[in-house]
């Protein structure tokens, strides 16, 4: 009776995250050119702010696949620049032959298709100008652009991730949702967190451990994460996301 007991928890948090998250899905039966693409008003205008600027969002991903995860891309502007640059990787591109790799001037803040962005990283000032330089080079030698999976990955998760690896600085605390961050290869199993502010240990994406300041603690089984971020008193859950005390992102000086 207890084996059956423990089977059954263990069923119902696996789907309990994404029946809730299923509320949060706006675009379920809707086509994408139909969706808003708009800014949501979180990016200070490029007119206004002239220094150095860095930010990272996530957004609930398109129709079914926003029950799950979500989608994730860095904008930046560098000092005295009049527009942004965001960098992205979208796999549709590379069913059409194309680089899925996009870096391009853009609105930072747009709605991914409905979805309102969270703002994960911001980051502006004095030394962001050099930041913005090993993102540029971290997002041109992305290893899996010729390989995209949404579950369990290589996919845009896990580009931005590769990015936080090597810009520590950023701290980028990707959401447990952020299917794919824990993509690290076909023949490598450990690595720092995507925040760079711990260690992993995971295979394929599919099973794995992750120990951070950022992250907390995070466990991986199928690629969907549950853990425990002890400093900032939340749970980490799939499908939910971080439930617990919410999170205020300001703007932070390196």
């Amino acid at each position: 009776m207890k084996k059956y007991t423990k089977c059954a928890g263990l069923c119902f948090f696996l789907i309990i995250g994404p029946l809730l998250a299923f509320a949060e899905v706006r675009t379920m039966g809707k086509a994408w050119w139909e969706a808003s693409r708009q800014s949501s008003g979180v990016s200070p205008s490029s007119d206004e702010v002239k220094e150095a600027i860095i930010q990272v969002f996530s957004a609930r991903a398109f129709s079914w696949r926003g029950i799950f995860g979500v989608h994730t891309w860095i904008s930046v502007k560098p000092t005295n620049a009049s527009e942004y640059t965001v960098y992205q990787l979208v796999g549709w591109r590379l069913r059409r032959g194309e680089d899925p790799v996009i870096i391009q001037r853009d609105i930072p803040d747009r709605l991914w298709y409905d979805a309102v962005p969270e703002l994960l990283v911001d980051v502006r000032g004095g030394g962001v100008d050099e930041l913005i330089k090993k993102i540029d080079k971290a997002a041109k030698t992305y290893p899996y652009k010729n390989t995209y999976s949404v579950w369990p990955g290589p996919n845009s998760n896990t580009f931005i991730a590769w990015i936080g690896r090597l810009v520590p600085e950023l701290r980028i605390d990707l959401p447990p949702t952020a299917i794919g961050k824990d993509w690290l290869g076909k023949t490598k199993f450990f690595s720092t967190t995507p925040s760079a502010t711990g260690y992993q240990f995971s295979v394929l994406g599919l099973f794995g451990i992750l120990i951070g300041v950022e992250e907390g603690l995070e466990i991986n089984v199928l690629g969907l994460n549950f853990g425990i971020d002890v400093l900032g008193m939340n749970l980490r859950l799939p499908g939910i996301g971080r439930l617990g005390f919410p999170r205020t992102i300001g703007p932070r000086k390196l």
